[in-house]
């Protein structure tokens, strides 16, 4: 074999080998980047997180509207009762000037309600 033979076979060789080389390295390229998944996962993750956070908050601005509302009818309620409490005691007290006895109550006080009425002997 003579040299010029093997220096054409050998540059033969490297044109294969770096032709290989460029076809592999075109198919990889097309591929995603290795940590390119991963960061587009996270990018799904954080704006799906996002979005819950937001329903999360906008879900407590309606609970305490809920509860702003509870609050202002318990007030008003509680008002009523101690209207209606005032007033229960006013009639017992006429009554008892007029020397006249007002009628028990028509069942036992129950211990839940004790400590809001504070006059109830029995």
């Amino acid at each position: 074999m003579r040299p010029e033979m093997a220096t054409a076979l050998s540059a033969l060789a490297v044109a294969a080998v770096t032709a290989v080389g460029g076809i592999v390295t075109a198919v990889i390229g097309r591929r995603q980047p290795r940590g390119q998944r991963r960061r587009d996962d996270f990018t799904v993750v954080t704006e799906r997180m996002d979005r819950e956070i937001t329903r999360q908050g906008e879900r407590i601005d309606e609970l305490e509207a809920d509860a702003e509302q509870d609050r202002a009818r318990i007030s008003a309620q509680d008002h009523a009762i101690r209207y209606l409490a005032g007033w229960a005691r006013s009639l017992v007290g006429y009554m008892r000037i007029q020397q006249l006895e007002p009628p028990p109550p028509p069942q036992p006080v129950p211990d839940e309600v004790r400590p809001y009425l504070h006059d109830i002997t029995s």
